[in-house]
């Protein structure tokens, strides 16, 4: 009996895994659609503070920095506001997240576009992986969020592609680094800071 209940158990689990797999995907293929639909129409990197509605606030369509890319993917792909989302975490839980800017209450201006801020939401959902060793990125998903600094301190965050750069081994990115949301091969290029998978 007991060896029956532990086969059942086992048939169980691993027909979960094989449900889990499938909607991950299914996931982080919608994310990468998403985000991929913002090349060509985001075109300028602009960080200025913009007076945002709230929620589902953003700044016009073909403007914004890295975490709009992320934002905005999260809302078409899957209707998650992370603007709504960080706001009441943060208001909750002001003190888990990082005060670099001195400010002593939420802004649901910026709060969401910043981030370090995306990373500690993130983390606090329990949505961060282990960083991937170096130039092995296999454990990376399509949809996955990678965090890196590019120099000298400018914290940085690109969604994982579907697509391989040259190297079938890298995946391409989609983010705006500077010039607009682009799908490039950037993962080798800089310090890598965070991993992350929406689930």
């Amino acid at each position: 009996m007991t060896r029956f209940f532990r086969n059942i158990t086992l048939r169980t689990l691993c027909f979960l895994l094989g449900i889990w797999h499938p909607l991950h995907a299914d996931t982080g293929d919608k994310i990468v659609t998403a985000a991929r639909q913002q090349v060509g129409v985001t075109t300028v990197y602009d960080p200025a503070y913009v007076t945002l509605a709230y929620p589902k606030g953003d700044v016009p369509q073909d403007r914004g920095v890295c975490s709009d890319v992320i934002i905005r993917a999260l809302r078409v792909a899957l209707s998650q506001d992370l603007q709504q989302l960080v706001h009441e975490d943060m208001k909750a839980h002001f003190s888990a997240y990082p005060k670099q800017w001195g400010l002593s209450r939420t802004d649901t201006h910026i709060d969401h576009r910043r981030v370090p801020n995306l990373r500690a939401y993130f983390k606090r959902r329990g949505f961060d992986l282990p960083l991937p060793k170096v130039n092995d990125f296999s454990a990376l998903h399509p949809g996955d969020f990678i965090t890196c600094t590019v120099p000298p301190n400018l914290p940085h965050i690109m969604i994982v592609s579907d697509r391989k750069s040259a190297d079938p081994n890298r995946p391409l990115v989609i983010h705006n680094i500077g010039a607009g949301a682009r799908e490039e091969d950037l993962l080798a290029d800089y310090l890598l800071t965070g991993h992350y998978r929406w689930k």
